[in-house]
Protein backbone atom coordinates (compact mmCIF):
# COMPACT_ATOMS: atom_id res chain seq x y z
CA UNK A 1 0.00 0.00 0.00
CA UNK A 2 2.83 2.25 1.03
CA UNK A 3 4.74 2.24 -2.92
CA UNK A 4 1.41 3.02 -4.33
CA UNK A 5 0.35 5.79 -1.86
CA UNK A 6 3.33 7.90 -2.81
CA UNK A 7 3.74 6.56 -6.08
CA UNK A 8 3.06 10.10 -8.06
CA UNK A 9 6.10 11.47 -5.86
CA UNK A 10 8.18 8.18 -6.18
CA UNK A 11 8.05 8.68 -10.14
CA UNK A 12 9.84 11.87 -10.12
CA UNK A 13 13.39 10.94 -10.60
CA UNK A 14 14.53 13.44 -8.17
CA UNK A 15 13.15 11.67 -5.67
CA UNK A 16 12.09 7.67 -6.43
CA UNK A 17 12.35 4.55 -4.04
CA UNK A 18 15.93 5.82 -2.54
CA UNK A 19 14.46 9.43 -1.95
CA UNK A 20 11.11 8.32 -0.16
CA UNK A 21 13.24 6.09 2.16
CA UNK A 22 14.89 8.66 3.48
CA UNK A 23 11.45 10.99 3.70
CA UNK A 24 10.50 7.49 5.87
CA UNK A 25 13.80 7.69 7.69
CA UNK A 26 13.45 11.95 8.24
CA UNK A 27 12.30 13.66 11.35
CA UNK A 28 11.82 17.38 11.43
CA UNK A 29 10.37 19.63 13.78
CA UNK A 30 7.29 22.60 13.00
CA UNK A 31 7.79 25.77 15.32
CA UNK A 32 4.32 27.08 15.30
CA UNK A 33 1.21 25.57 13.80
CA UNK A 34 -0.50 29.01 12.64
CA UNK A 35 -0.81 30.02 9.44
CA UNK A 36 2.48 28.43 8.35
CA UNK A 37 2.71 25.50 10.12
CA UNK A 38 -0.62 24.25 9.07
CA UNK A 39 0.18 23.48 4.80
CA UNK A 40 4.02 22.85 6.18
CA UNK A 41 2.87 20.10 8.29
CA UNK A 42 -0.06 19.21 6.27
CA UNK A 43 2.91 19.14 2.97
CA UNK A 44 5.05 17.06 5.25
CA UNK A 45 2.73 14.52 6.10
CA UNK A 46 1.83 13.87 2.97
CA UNK A 47 5.14 13.71 1.31
CA UNK A 48 6.11 10.27 4.07
CA UNK A 49 8.10 12.05 6.53
CA UNK A 50 8.66 9.51 9.11
CA UNK A 51 8.59 11.46 12.71
CA UNK A 52 7.35 15.29 12.95
CA UNK A 53 7.31 17.52 15.88
CA UNK A 54 4.35 19.81 16.35
CA UNK A 55 5.46 22.77 18.86
CA UNK A 56 3.19 25.47 19.63
CA UNK A 57 2.03 26.38 23.21
CA UNK A 58 -1.31 28.10 21.68
CA UNK A 59 -4.98 27.50 21.84
CA UNK A 60 -7.26 27.46 18.50
CA UNK A 61 -9.29 30.82 18.09
CA UNK A 62 -12.12 32.26 16.02
CA UNK A 63 -9.98 34.49 14.48
CA UNK A 64 -7.38 31.95 13.38
CA UNK A 65 -9.70 29.93 10.93
CA UNK A 66 -9.43 32.06 8.49
CA UNK A 67 -6.05 30.42 7.26
CA UNK A 68 -5.03 28.45 9.50
CA UNK A 69 -6.48 25.26 7.76
CA UNK A 70 -6.16 22.36 9.96
CA UNK A 71 -8.56 23.85 12.52
CA UNK A 72 -12.38 23.96 12.53
CA UNK A 73 -14.84 25.48 14.86
CA UNK A 74 -15.26 22.53 16.93
CA UNK A 75 -11.31 22.85 17.43
CA UNK A 76 -11.81 26.81 19.00
CA UNK A 77 -10.06 26.59 22.26
CA UNK A 78 -8.22 23.51 22.04
CA UNK A 79 -4.17 23.28 21.79
CA UNK A 80 -3.18 23.48 18.53
CA UNK A 81 -0.74 20.81 18.96
CA UNK A 82 -2.80 18.32 20.05
CA UNK A 83 -5.01 19.15 17.45
CA UNK A 84 -3.11 18.89 14.62
CA UNK A 85 -1.94 15.86 15.45
CA UNK A 86 -5.29 14.30 15.68
CA UNK A 87 -5.95 15.91 12.00
CA UNK A 88 -2.25 14.95 11.05
CA UNK A 89 -2.72 11.35 12.26
CA UNK A 90 -6.06 10.31 10.24
CA UNK A 91 -3.54 11.13 6.66
CA UNK A 92 -1.15 9.27 7.84
CA UNK A 93 -1.18 6.34 10.21
CA UNK A 94 2.41 5.32 10.18
CA UNK A 95 3.55 9.12 10.70
CA UNK A 96 5.04 9.64 14.32
CA UNK A 97 3.82 12.86 15.91
CA UNK A 98 5.43 13.99 18.76
CA UNK A 99 3.82 16.96 20.24
CA UNK A 100 5.47 19.66 22.13
CA UNK A 101 2.45 22.05 24.04
CA UNK A 102 5.29 24.05 25.80
CA UNK A 103 6.28 25.66 22.93
CA UNK A 104 10.15 25.84 22.44
CA UNK A 105 12.07 27.81 25.20
CA UNK A 106 15.30 28.98 26.41
CA UNK A 107 15.25 26.09 28.70
CA UNK A 108 14.10 23.03 26.29
CA UNK A 109 15.61 24.25 23.13
CA UNK A 110 18.90 22.30 22.39
CA UNK A 111 16.90 18.97 23.74
CA UNK A 112 14.35 19.48 21.71
CA UNK A 113 15.75 20.40 18.47
CA UNK A 114 18.92 17.88 19.08
CA UNK A 115 16.40 15.03 18.39
CA UNK A 116 15.62 16.46 14.30
CA UNK A 117 17.31 16.53 11.45
CA UNK A 118 15.60 19.53 10.28
CA UNK A 119 13.85 22.70 12.02
CA UNK A 120 10.92 24.46 10.06
CA UNK A 121 10.17 27.93 11.54
CA UNK A 122 6.43 28.70 11.53
CA UNK A 123 6.85 31.20 14.32
CA UNK A 124 5.51 34.89 14.30
CA UNK A 125 8.02 36.54 16.26
CA UNK A 126 11.39 37.33 16.58
CA UNK A 127 12.87 35.65 19.55
CA UNK A 128 11.88 32.53 19.29
CA UNK A 129 13.68 32.73 15.56
CA UNK A 130 16.71 34.01 16.97
CA UNK A 131 16.08 31.23 19.50
CA UNK A 132 15.90 28.47 16.94
CA UNK A 133 18.85 30.25 15.21
CA UNK A 134 21.08 30.29 18.18
CA UNK A 135 20.26 26.94 18.84
CA UNK A 136 20.37 25.38 15.42
CA UNK A 137 24.05 26.78 14.63
CA UNK A 138 25.28 25.13 17.71
CA UNK A 139 23.97 21.71 16.88
CA UNK A 140 24.95 22.12 13.39
CA UNK A 141 20.97 21.60 12.03
CA UNK A 142 19.98 23.45 8.85
CA UNK A 143 16.72 25.01 9.17
CA UNK A 144 14.21 26.48 6.86
CA UNK A 145 12.74 30.06 7.93
CA UNK A 146 9.45 31.84 6.38
CA UNK A 147 7.58 34.60 7.35
CA UNK A 148 4.54 36.78 6.41
CA UNK A 149 2.35 39.93 6.62
CA UNK A 150 -0.54 41.31 4.72
CA UNK A 151 0.29 40.07 0.87
CA UNK A 152 3.82 39.58 1.51
CA UNK A 153 5.90 36.32 2.39
CA UNK A 154 9.94 35.49 2.33
CA UNK A 155 11.74 32.10 2.62
CA UNK A 156 15.18 31.23 3.18
CA UNK A 157 17.52 28.17 4.22
CA UNK A 158 19.31 28.92 7.45
CA UNK A 159 22.79 26.98 8.19
CA UNK A 160 22.98 24.92 5.28
CA UNK A 161 26.18 24.07 3.51
CA UNK A 162 26.38 28.41 3.25
CA UNK A 163 26.25 28.55 6.84
CA UNK A 164 24.01 31.89 6.39
CA UNK A 165 22.27 32.67 9.70
CA UNK A 166 19.55 34.53 10.44
CA UNK A 167 21.43 36.74 12.60
CA UNK A 168 23.46 37.96 9.52
CA UNK A 169 19.92 38.68 7.32
CA UNK A 170 18.80 40.82 10.81
CA UNK A 171 21.84 41.82 12.80
CA UNK A 172 19.88 44.28 15.01
CA UNK A 173 18.94 41.50 17.35
CA UNK A 174 18.26 43.98 20.62
CA UNK A 175 16.02 45.97 18.73
CA UNK A 176 13.96 43.44 16.97
CA UNK A 177 13.30 41.43 19.53
CA UNK A 178 12.29 44.49 21.79
CA UNK A 179 9.28 45.65 19.50
CA UNK A 180 5.97 45.40 21.13
CA UNK A 181 3.36 42.68 19.59
CA UNK A 182 1.02 44.01 17.36
CA UNK A 183 -1.96 41.99 15.46
CA UNK A 184 -1.62 42.60 11.76
CA UNK A 185 -3.74 42.13 8.93
CA UNK A 186 -2.63 39.25 6.60
CA UNK A 187 -4.66 37.67 3.27
CA UNK A 188 -5.42 34.15 4.22
CA UNK A 189 -3.83 32.72 1.16
CA UNK A 190 -0.22 33.77 1.97
CA UNK A 191 0.82 31.90 4.80
CA UNK A 192 -0.59 28.90 2.51
CA UNK A 193 1.80 29.67 -0.47
CA UNK A 194 4.84 30.38 1.93
CA UNK A 195 4.34 27.01 3.94
CA UNK A 196 3.65 25.37 0.72
CA UNK A 197 6.78 26.59 -0.61
CA UNK A 198 8.99 25.76 2.96
CA UNK A 199 7.35 21.98 2.77
CA UNK A 200 9.04 22.13 -0.56
CA UNK A 201 12.49 23.29 0.81
CA UNK A 202 12.61 20.86 3.65
CA UNK A 203 11.43 17.78 1.32
CA UNK A 204 14.45 19.45 -1.13
CA UNK A 205 17.07 19.28 2.01
CA UNK A 206 15.80 15.76 3.12
CA UNK A 207 16.21 13.67 0.23
CA UNK A 208 18.99 16.11 -1.64
CA UNK A 209 17.89 17.20 -5.17
CA UNK A 210 17.39 20.61 -6.61
CA UNK A 211 18.48 24.07 -5.46
CA UNK A 212 17.46 24.56 -1.85
CA UNK A 213 17.09 28.33 -0.89
CA UNK A 214 20.55 27.72 0.88
CA UNK A 215 22.07 31.64 1.81
CA UNK A 216 19.22 32.94 -0.15
CA UNK A 217 16.05 34.87 0.17
CA UNK A 218 13.12 34.70 -1.74
CA UNK A 219 10.22 37.12 -1.38
CA UNK A 220 7.03 37.57 -2.67
CA UNK A 221 4.40 39.90 -2.63
CA UNK A 222 0.83 38.43 -3.66
CA UNK A 223 -0.51 41.42 -4.76
CA UNK A 224 1.25 42.03 -8.25
CA UNK A 225 3.19 38.50 -8.00
CA UNK A 226 6.38 39.82 -7.83
CA UNK A 227 8.83 37.76 -6.64
CA UNK A 228 12.90 38.08 -6.16
CA UNK A 229 15.91 35.70 -5.11
CA UNK A 230 18.09 37.79 -2.86
CA UNK A 231 21.69 35.98 -1.85
CA UNK A 232 22.66 36.76 1.29
CA UNK A 233 26.05 35.35 0.92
Amino acid sequence: MESGRYSRQTMLAEIGSEGQEKLSRASVLIVGLGGLGAPVATYLTGAGVGRIGLCDPDTVSLTNLQRQVLYTEESVGQPKAEVARTRLQAMSGHTEFEVLTEGLTPENAADVISGYDLVVDCTDNFVTRYLIDDTCAALGKPWVHGAIGEFYGQVAVMNGASECRYSDLYPDRGRLCGLPRKVAGVLGTVPGVIGAIEASEAIKLLVGFGEPLDGKLLTINLLNLQSEILTLR
